[in-house]
């Protein structure tokens, strides 16, 4: 390649010799015309374009004769510092020297600094063969708010069964629409992966088809998103026929969009022939036609699952037994509640969105009155719309109860924001209007204090009644109980006074 005093333009180099553990197998060799050495420039395209050396040779301006060489290449961390080593140098510099007095092997430099990157990569995968990744944020609101939402992105990686390596937060006066990142953020983090032997990004947001590409060709990992990582654990976490429709037909709907032409696929032609229209589909042409066509049967099968599930709700109505349903963020605890209530032995675990398929016992209160109790999948902030969409069918069990049970995991610090998220999708589903009972779970692992406090906090609106418990302790069921029948009274005698007023008015008529 042949520039001129301002720059050279690089091509693409496609994907000649790339692998998470190798250089490019391509040295870099330029002139500085001022005698500036290496520039931010030089280092910045050593990391994205992984080269095996990157040289700039001063040239002396008098006479135009070569003079010293600055010479720069990536830096791998030794293996007992992958998982402590923070920010470490990446770059390794060579004492500048003249050409004629170079006695480097940089073929032996370059295989020695490859044999470390492989050597780090295989200690990191030692304790466990789980993909290993860096998870990303870019904000340009505080940067409070994304180091909240960057701790639920652990949890959702580690749900996913993700080692989580590093965590990078850049906060931006607006998102670069090609990269997300800033390009410097983005060097950084390419070394980052480098020595940590990473497979993966996992952002925090939901990127566009053309980012995941963009960011895909510049790094040479696999790129993710919020949406498709919480879209992961719903396929891992799904057990029931039900539950796989619905979480394959959200995966479709969020692949759709993303559907694009390979690289030997652009101008595939397939499918065509005499008597064909034309000369017939692309590859990808034809691959989305088939995703819209698995959707369309997906969709009909979810329809006849809300039919069914339709009548058996119509049965339950006639047997007059009211419907509540537990409703609340991700891993509050609401299979451990349903356990403790009813004496069932529902699947509950210590993580995110254990629970995928809704599950209804019978349950008979205090005041000797029988209700059903519904638990349901657990809400997060920014669901993917086509998640929420696709566990509507499920999500209408909500639509008739009676009674609401909010669980509230108040032990998180995270507990306002999270009451926030589920009032939101409420709303979004057109439920919210549903009396409610606020119920503060894993009571027990907070103060009395912060706990008065709380209570009082939430209950100055007035909207819905507060109550603590915590679902491993039975003993302080006793007060949710008492306002759950009471408030199933009320209700019940709402009713029969509307039912009353109406026919009588039928009667005067």
């Amino acid at each position: 390649m042949i520039g001129d005093n301002r720059g050279i333009e690089l091509p693409d180099f496609k994907r000649i010799r790339v692998a998470v553990d190798r250089f490019r197998g391509l040295r870099c060799v330029h002139t500085h015309l001022r005698g500036e050495g290496l520039t931010q420039d030089d280092l910045t395209d050593l990391a994205l374009l992984r080269l095996d050396l990157m040289v700039a040779i001063d040239v002396n301006p008098t006479d135009g004769l070569p003079g010293l060489l600055n010479i720069a290449h990536l830096l791998p961390i030794t293996a007992d510092k992958v998982r402590t080593a923070n920010k470490p140098e990446p770059y390794g510099f060579l004492a500048p020297k003249m050409a004629s007095h170079l006695d480097v092997d940089f073929l032996s430099l370059i295989n020695s600094l490859e044999e470390e990157m492989a050597r780090n990569r295989r200690v990191s995968r030692q304790d466990s063969l789980k993909d290993r990744s860096i998870l990303v944020g870019v904000t340009s609101g505080p940067i409070a708010d994304a180091e909240e939402s960057m701790a639920e992105l652990q949890e959702l990686a580690s749900s996913a069964g993700i080692v989580v390596q590093d965590k990078v937060i850049q906060r931006r006066q607006a998102i670069d629409p090609k990269t997300v990142l800033g390009r410097g953020k983005l060097e950084e983090l390419l070394i980052r992966s480098l020595q940590l032997g990473a497979d993966m990004l996992v952002f925090d947001r939901e990127l566009t088809p053309g980012q995941v590409r963009s960011l895909s060709e510049a790094t040479d990992l696999k790129i993710i998103d919020r949406s498709q990582l919480i879209l992961d654990i719903f396929s891992q976490r799904a057990q029931s026929s039900e539950g796989k429709i619905q979480v394959e037909l959200a995966q479709l709907k969020y692949l759709l969009p993303r559907l694009i032409a390979g690289q030997d696929s652009a101008f595939s032609r397939l499918a065509g022939g005499i008597g064909g229209r034309g000369p017939g589909e692309t590859k990808l042409e034809m691959d989305r036609r088939r995703v819209r066509d698995r959707i369309n049967r997906l969709e009909k099968e979810i329809e006849a699952q809300r039919l069914r599930r339709h009548e058996r709700r119509k049965v339950r109505t006639r047997n007059n037994l009211p419907v509540v349903s537990i409703v609340g963020y991700t891993n509050a605890g609401k299979s451990t509640l349903l356990n403790a209530l009813t004496n069932s032995s529902v699947r509950a675990e210590q993580r995110m969105f254990a629970t995928l398929d809704p599950t209804s016992r019978r349950l008979r209160l205090p005041r000797e009155q029988e209700i059903i109790v519904n638990d349901t999948v657990g809400f997060i902030r920014d669901l993917p719309p086509g998640l929420l969409s696709a566990f509507r069918a499920t999500l209408e069990e909500i639509v008739d109860s009676r009674l609401l049970i909010h669980l509230v995991d108040v032990s998180n610090p995270r507990w306002r924001q999270q009451i926030q998220s589920v009032d939101r999708i409420l709303e979004e589903l057109h439920i919210a209007q549903i009396p409610s009972i606020l119920a503060l779970n894993k009571s027990d692992l907070i103060d009395r204090d912060t706990l008065k406090a709380i209570s009082r906090q939430l209950g100055q609106d007035g909207v819905r009644e507060v109550v603590s418990i915590s679902a491993t302790d039975q003993k302080t069921f006793p007060p949710l109980l008492e306002k759950v029948g009471e408030m199933l009274s009320q209700d019940l005698g709402l009713r029969d006074e509307k039912a009353f007023d109406a026919d009588r008015v039928s009667r005067i008529a």
